[in-house]
């Protein structure tokens, strides 16, 4: 049988490989998983529009992913489902609140319908939570990092490169266990890099620990 673990990682590295690079700078294998777990389950509400054809079907899917946060949270997931039973596992461990999940899992629901992308649902709130799996006690120092990365995401590059100086000021209260939940943000320094020049990126700022 396949390992979840395994399974988890190499879905996220297809999904969203930036994240997935950065994840790597993560030394506890433990954390490493957790941080792969919790961009597993973005990565599965993100593909949601891509596997059906009609709003109302993307909402309905939508609308099952929130029912199972109730499973989540009370420690009962989904049997079988790995993302699910990875996600429980760390909300138990790290005590991690249902705000932000719910507040994602709405946001998905407004832009399969056309609203726009709401930068603290679908960025901020996932990397506090990152922040917070690697140790970090004031996840609010990962927030400009964040909105770095969703600037980046909705292709508002200058924006993105432009509020990155203070970010990265901000980002220097985080502990160094908890740096590689906004590494991703140094990429605005080089958003149109291919995945060697991205590589590279990410590693100079891991060496430095400074975005």
């Amino acid at each position: 049988m396949a390992d979840p673990a395994n399974s988890l990682d190499e879905q996220v590295r297809a999904a969203d490989p930036d994240r997935w690079l950065s994840s790597r700078f993560v030394a506890d294998e433990r954390l490493r998983a957790d941080l792969i777990a919790l961009y597993a389950f973005e990565a599965e509400l993100l593909a949601v529009p891509t596997r059906v054809t009609q709003p109302l079907l993307a909402e309905m899917r939508y609308v099952w992913w929130r029912e199972q946060m109730d499973g989540v949270f009370a420690g009962l997931p989904r049997k079988g489902h790995p993302v699910l039973e990875a996600l429980t596992d760390i909300v138990a461990r790290h005590g991690l609140d249902r705000t932000r999940f719910d507040a994602l899992i709405e946001a998905h629901i407004g832009r399969v319908h056309g609203e726009p992308h709401d930068l603290e649902a679908f960025y901020v709130g996932p990397m506090q939570v990152a922040a917070r799996l690697l140790g970090a006690d004031n996840p609010d120092d990962a927030v400009l990092a964040a909105r770095v990365w969703g600037l980046m995401q909705t292709g508002r590059f200058d924006e993105a490169r432009a509020a990155l100086p203070e970010a990265a000021r901000a980002a220097r209260s985080l502990p160094v266990g908890a740096f590689p939940a906004v590494l991703p943000a140094t990429l605005a320094r080089s958003p149109q890099a291919g995945p060697t020049g991205k590589r590279l990126r990410l590693l100079w700022a891991a060496v430095r620990g400074r975005l």
